[in-house]
């Protein structure tokens, strides 16, 4: 187990817990068997010496009671005398019915004993020998209390060399096995802002790793493509910034250059203030942008008419469509809880674009009417030249101009963030952006959730 640091968790190796666990559980299981096995054994060997016992005891009652019919006691002691180099590992030992010591092995020898014995008692009847004899047949069965010993320590340690073997075996598969897992964490190693290109991959990818490389790999696409976004915004940011900070500082410089009256310094400082308004309308839109990147939703209030809230739109551009010569109408109605203030800045955002792009004495058109249950679509249509295809689906995108020589004059342009902020207040909405271009209409416009 290893620790990054002292905030960070502990880390461990998977082989090598899956390895040990995997030992444990050979052992354990293999260990309950041959204990099984080996508890089985001993009954039946402890079974075996009891029948053993039983027989011997049985075959020298049959005898001595034989022989006490015979010849009595003396007869019983001869037999028994004769008899003694034949039972190696036992002893016998009788008694009279007056508990008068008749017979016994020596206790050295070939009749030395261990401490795993078994005794049996039995009783002769001998009429002839002075009533009954008392026999007590006593066997030693040391060599299969240590053949179960040894049997033990033989299943003991073959259960703990299966668990290493085990183990060993666990832990190589699984290296082997994670190496994949090795190689593409080599991978993502390479993988830096230069290089966002690169995607992981494998000669011989597991079933069970594909979700995780094409999940990872689409994350790449997604972060490569956020990236060269960001890339492109900061650029189109920069460029934005320059030629007003360049205009601010040229003005500047050259009413400082030599003594000027009173009246010229007021006109330098009314443009240098209209250019610091487009700077400051600039960084507030791009803040508006990135709140609403960050996941800000709209703030809904009771439902209002829709229609009613694009004509107090018209009515804010009044100036400008009259300059333009055009004339607006407002086709539809929808009510619905929306952010009035959002809905009427896009629907503001999209008369604007349409007035500065609309041919002189055509008619712009606002259309409300319901996308799909519960959504409308509010679009401004105008007349004016086509965008080609290729343009239309960048329409939204930040800082985006298709032709600054099919707007207005220089004087009167755009920063490029005014669809931006329709496509941002329509994802407020749980709404998107819509675009088409044919046969000289150009209908603009977004959906949005009611």
């Amino acid at each position: 187990m290893t620790c990054v640091a002292a905030s960070t968790p502990c880390s461990h190796s998977i082989s090598r817990r899956a390895s040990s666990k995997l030992a444990l559980l050979t052992m354990a299981v293999l260990g309950a068997v041959f204990f099984a096995s080996w508890c089985s054994m001993q009954m039946l060997i402890i079974e075996k010496n009891t029948r053993e016992l039983e027989f011997r005891s049985a075959v020298a009652a049959r005898v001595l009671e034989a022989k006490s019919r015979i010849g009595g006691e003396a007869a019983c002691v001869a037999q028994l005398q004769a008899d003694a180099p034949m039972r190696a590992n036992s002893r016998i030992r009788v008694t009279t019915a007056d508990n008068r010591l008749l017979y016994a092995d020596p206790s050295t020898g070939i009749h030395a004993l261990s401490q795993h014995v078994q005794t049996r008692a039995f009783k002769i009847d001998t009429p002839n020998a002075g009533g009954a004899l008392h026999v007590d047949y006593t066997m030693d069965f040391g060599a299969d209390a240590r053949l179960g010993q040894l049997w033990a320590i033989s299943l003991t340690l073959l259960t703990l060399v299966a668990g290493g073997a085990v183990g060993a075996l666990t832990w190589w598969q699984m290296r082997r096995h994670l190496r994949p897992l090795r190689e593409l964490a080599e991978q993502t190693r390479s993988i830096s802002p230069d290089a966002l290109h690169q995607r992981l991959s494998l000669d011989d990818p597991a079933e069970e790793l594909l979700p995780w490389i094409e999940q990872f790999n689409a994350m790449m696409a997604r972060l490569e493509l956020s990236y060269r976004q960001l890339e492109g915004f900061n650029a189109d940011v920069a460029h934005e910034l320059r030629t007003p900070i360049a205009a601010l500082m040229g003005h500047t410089e050259v009413a400082l250059s030599r003594e000027r009256p009173a009246g010229a310094l007021r006109e330098v400082l009314s443009s240098n203030l209209e250019e610091l308004q487009r700077l400051s309308l600039m960084v507030n839109d791009m803040l508006f942008l990135s709140r609403a990147d960050r996941g800000a939703s709209a703030r809904r209030g009771d439902r209002a008419s829709l229609g009613e809230l694009a004509r107090q739109v018209v009515d804010f551009h009044e100036a400008p469509i009259a300059e333009a010569r055009l004339t607006v109408a407002v086709i539809g109605d929808f009510s619905a809880a929306v952010d009035e203030p959002l809905f009427k800045r896009a629907v503001s955002n999209l008369l604007g674009n349409s007035i500065r792009y609309a041919e002189p004495g055509s008619r712009v058109e606002i259309h409300l009417e319901e996308d799909a249950p519960g959504h409308v679509r509010v679009v401004v249509e105008n007349a004016g030249p086509a965008i080609e295809p290729d343009h239309l689906t960048r329409l939204f995108d930040r800082f985006f101009r298709v032709d600054d020589a099919r707007c207005c004059d220089q004087d009167q342009q755009h920063h490029g963030l005014g669809l931006a902020i329709v496509a941002a207040i329509a994802r407020m909405h749980a709404g998107r952006t819509m675009a088409e271009s044919t046969e000289g209409r150009t209908r603009i416009g977004f959906t949005l959730a009611a």
